[in-house]
């Protein structure tokens, strides 16, 4: 049997769900650990021992355009120290090792998750990304590039990443039409040429419908690249805009753990090597993949 890596799940969400606050504030999860930290490391320490061994930092929203945007920009590198340091608590609350486990730290759309419209241009969204490496680089064993709806910002990470002698593992998030497309409506062939002419270590599927992920699979496979994916729980993402919060957006009720591990399973069967699992998703559904997987003779890994 194959190693397979296991990342954690929705992170942001489950934080932002298990917070006392009233309202989502734009900056999702990164406000709810500056006030209530402790939830924070609660929520790794559930992945860690779901079985995820891929963690990575609650900073999703943490880039400087976002945090300038509400009034946190000065908070920029504590915000970034503070994630490294609650990652490593949680670590050391559970009987994992953390030689078994790999940190990754976050780059993520600069702007706006899924509306390419928001993405900078590529100069500018190279210098935040370069900041981002920068602030996260000394407590992280290597980064995920995630939910790029488009591929100039997906290009401007990877020769941050590069120019700082970085691995490139890069998560795009697709439409929900399933025709295998961005968000920005470029095809993902284009963005699987642009990955292959660069050599990344590994293009990810994320935040996106598990549907989707399964049609986009044969492009994945026909790429040669190493691949995985990470989908999300959400009914649709129409409602959100740029300056909302994710409380317009709804789960579904019928992606119980069962039913995504087996889409995992078929993911994994068309040669994915690396699974999690994006918004909604819970340490209930790692847990439940974690025992699935290794049950049918799976080895379980960090990512080098």
């Amino acid at each position: 049997m194959q190693n397979i890596t296991l990342l954690d799940g929705g992170l942001g969400q489950e934080i932002n769900k298990r917070s006392s606050q009233e309202r989502s504030h734009p900056l999702w999860s990164v406000k709810v650990m500056h006030n209530e930290p402790d939830i924070v490391v609660r929520a790794h320490a559930d992945f860690i021992n779901a079985g995820a061994r891929v963690l990575t930092l609650n900073n999703y929203t943490a880039t400087p355009t976002r945090m300038g945007r509400y009034g946190m920009g000065e908070h920029f590198h504590a915000t970034h120290k503070l994630a490294i340091e609650l990652l490593n608590k949680a670590i050391a609350n559970t009987s994992v090792a953390r030689a078994d486990i790999s940190i990754a730290g976050c780059l993520p759309p600069i702007a706006a998750s899924y509306v390419a419209s928001e993405a900078l241009g590529y100069q500018q969204s190279l210098d935040e990304y370069s900041k981002l490496i920068e602030a996260q680089q000394d407590g992280v064993d290597l980064f995920l590039v995630e939910t790029i709806s488009n591929i100039e910002e997906a290009e401007a990470a990877i020769d941050a990443l590069q120019a700082y002698g970085k691995k490139t593992h890069i998560g795009f998030t697709l439409a929900d039409d399933q025709v295998a497309t961005l968000r920005s409506g470029e095809p993902l062939a284009e963005a699987l040429a642009m990955l292959t002419d660069k050599q990344v270590n590994a293009v990810l599927i994320n935040c996106s419908f598990p549907e989707v992920v399964t049609k986009a699979l044969p492009q994945l496979a026909a790429s040669k690249l190493t691949f995985g994916a990470y989908a999300n729980g959400f009914t649709s993402i129409d409602k959100l805009a740029p300056g909302s919060t994710v409380d317009v957006l709804k789960a579904r009720v019928d992606l119980s753990p069962e039913v995504y591990a087996q889409h995992a399973k078929n993911w994994i069967a068309g040669g994915a090597s690396i699974v999690g699992g994006c918004c909604e998703i819970s340490p209930q559904h790692i847990s439940h993949l974690y025992q699935i997987l290794t049950a049918e003779g799976y080895t379980i890994t960090k990512l080098e």
